[in-house]
């Protein structure tokens, strides 16, 4: 069952020795083969939730590359739920087979439905989400990215005792529910960091309706320019990484949570003797789309 899972394991990474910092990374992205990282721990009680309730479908919503959409599809192949996604962009329906996270979310019987962008900005209006019930029949709902309060328990089971002995806790934010959980499990006595993969600190208001501790920050420089954005430097930097430390890094969240890590640690923004840990939340799934995208680009690819 997806439910019964292993401790993640922490790695060390001897980037920081000459700065008197310590690294570790928890590898969160080993936890499963397809719903890895914060997607396994933000499904878990939802997915018992919907057992619990009698549903037989899950329905969620996402992008042409998302994490989300993939590890639903995914984990509902595995337990038995049927899965729909709703996805953002009616140009794509054609399109499925050049996309691999599409390709992969149909393979695991997700079926799609594809609505404009403006439709999708309306996705949790009463009327829209009448309209697919009325299309559906009666599904147990997903919020976009997760997170609610099912994974917000989810993850704050992602910090255990041992982890008390770092300083700070990094991770890349998008929705805000993986900070939150950790936040929570967090000592006070630590620092979580979180580096958002969207532009600007509109975030802060969503993470305060969850965390319940105030010893956390955003650090909002290292978005590489929003949601998805991306440049070479920022490829070259996952590349070198994955070289001498044989962890991959995705380019959309540890990615350049990493980089914006290591860019601190060169600024000394860590007090010498800083023990720091960077949680990887996994979507290693969508290299393959990037790549895609790197590739029509001209610019370098991830290795």
């Amino acid at each position: 069952m997806i439910y019964e899972f292993e401790n993640s394991v922490n790695e060390q990474v001897n980037l920081a020795k000459e700065k008197g910092i310590e690294l570790f990374i928890k590898r969160e992205d080993k936890l499963h083969a397809f719903v890895s990282g914060n997607k396994y721990r933000k499904l878990k009680y939802n997915l018992l939730q919907a057992e619990k309730t009698s549903y037989k479908t899950l329905l969620t919503f996402g992008g042409a590359f998302s994490n989300h959409i993939a590890a639903v599809a995914s984990a509902g192949n595995l337990i038995g739920f049927n899965t729909i996604g709703v996805i953002r962009g009616d140009e794509l329906p054609n399109k499925i087979e050049d996309n691999p996270t599409l390709r992969f979310a149909k393979a695991n019987g997700m079926k799609f439905k594809f609505v404009t962008r403006e439709d999708y900005r309306n996705k949790t209006s009463e009327n829209f989400l009448n309209a697919l019930n009325e299309e559906f029949g009666e599904f147990y709902m997903i919020p976009e990215g997760g997170t609610n309060s099912f994974a917000i328990k989810g993850c704050e089971e992602i910090l255990t005792e041992k982890d008390i002995v770092f300083d700070y806790v990094c991770c890349a934010v998008g929705t805000g529910g993986t900070i939150s959980g950790i936040i929570n499990c967090s000592k006070p006595s630590q620092q979580v960091l979180g580096f958002p993969a969207l532009k600007g600190d509109f975030l802060k208001d969503d993470i305060s309706k969850f965390a319940v501790q105030s010893n956390w920050k955003l650090i909002t420089d290292y978005h590489f320019g929003g949601y998805a954005k991306i440049n070479e430097e920022l490829v070259t930097f996952i590349n070198h990484f994955k070289s001498d430390y044989r962890i991959p890094l995705d380019p959309v969240y540890t990615g350049k949570m990493l980089f914006g890590i290591m860019d601190l640690i060169e600024k000394d923004y860590f007090p010498k003797g800083s023990k720091i840990l960077a949680i990887h939340t996994g979507g290693l799934q969508g290299i393959e789309g990037m790549n895609a995208t790197l590739k029509k680009k001209k610019l370098p690819i991830i290795i």
